[in-house]
């Protein structure tokens, strides 16, 4: 690599791989000057002796900790979606194109960048990403559990505290329809049942823990519905919310927004787009129905006017939708101003005279 080359990129573009990272490099015309293969080594040496420019890069894997890296050196470092840059690559795929089109997607105005995760967000959203893993075998194990009783003739209600309840009196009582070996296999599942139940406990309690300590958590738990699992992984994904100008730009990157399919004067609006963090939009989902379900007192919130006008418009389950996407929105403006939510109804109330 010349220093001549290198003195003039004002804009580069990083395609990263598992061992070797594809760089494209542009002058202030957008010319290119720079296109280089280079070891996963080599990357934070040669450009630690760069100049500072531009740099774009996928989020992906080893994104953020490449870009705080970057930023070290005094680099611009920033990270898109996938799906946005892929609009701006020509003609067959290859390495080199990808990273051409890197360069090309982060000069626009108008590109959506995704913020730089620190380390404690990073270990936070291991924290998540774990035990979601376990809950969910958790879950196929038991689906197992229940197909192996119901071929058997023996049905159990719907509910993991159903089937805890009445698993051991099954296999206590019913060896008239259940064989040794097949006694034995659910017992071996109830095992592993057990212990995957006291790794989630243990995962859960060190994320209520680090809620507990982590200011913008805590200020998230105000929010009705949202607790410890909700606040913990809003944090690790967003931060502080500052990637988000306004609360419903947060909505749809959840993908509580409708799909929306118009064209001309025609507004066609379809079920919820689904885009986003799929873990964290079905946290907020759970948080609506919780509100919904459990919470009596709306009013103490706010929600009451609200919720009382869309029941009498909206499906149950639309409903639940809406409303997670309003504690979204809350959630997140809670988060952005470094605020506690209150009820302003009960606020304003407080405030005049007796």
């Amino acid at each position: 690599m010349s220093n001549k080359s290198t003195a003039i990129v004002a804009t580069m573009g990083i395609d990263i791989g598992k061992n070797w990272f594809h760089v494209v490099g542009l002058d202030r015309r957008g010319a290119i000057v720079l296109r280089q293969k280079w070891s996963r080594s080599q990357v934070e040496a040669r450009l630690a002796n760069m100049p500072p420019c531009l740099i774009g890069m996928e989020a992906c894997v080893g994104a953020h900790h490449l870009s705080r890296k970057l930023q070290l050196c005094g680099h611009d470092a920033r990270l898109m979606p996938a799906k946005y840059v892929r609009p701006y690559s020509k003609g067959q795929k290859n390495d080199f194109r990808d990273a051409e089109a890197i360069a090309e997607a982060v000069q626009r105005p108008t590109m959506k960048f995704v913020a730089i995760k620190t380390a404690d967000q990073l270990d936070l959203q291991a924290l998540h990403r774990v035990r979601g893993r376990l809950v969910s075998q958790r879950t196929g194990i038991v689906n197992q559990i229940r197909a192996f009783l119901l071929e058997r003739g023996v049905a159990v209600r719907q509910g993991l505290r159903f089937l805890r309840t009445e698993l051991p009196i099954i296999l206590a009582t019913r060896s008239d329809v259940l064989s040794p070996r097949m006694m034995r296999m659910i017992e071996a599942l109830a095992g592993d049942w057990r212990r995957l139940d006291e790794r989630i406990e243990g995962l859960s309690n060190e994320i209520e823990a680090v809620a507990y300590h982590d200011p913008a958590c805590e200020r998230l738990m105000t929010v009705p519905g949202i607790g410890p699992i909700i606040s913990s992984a809003m944090v690790a994904a967003i931060g502080n919310g500052a990637v988000f100008t306004k609360g419903r730009d947060f909505g749809a990157w959840l993908g509580l927004v409708p799909k929306q399919i118009s064209t001309g004067d025609r507004t066609i609006l379809g079920a919820i787009s689904r885009h986003g963090n799929r873990y964290l939009r079905a946290l907020f989902v759970q948080a609506a129905w919780v509100v919904l379900i459990r919470i009596k007192d709306w009013d103490r919130y706010g929600l009451k006017a609200w919720i009382d006008a869309a029941k009498k418009r909206l499906h149950h389950n639309v409903l639940a939708i809406a409303l997670a996407n309003k504690l979204a929105r809350i959630a997140w403006a809670v988060l952005r101003k470094e605020c506690a939510f209150e009820c302003m109804k009960r606020r304003a109330m407080a405030s005049r005279p007796a």
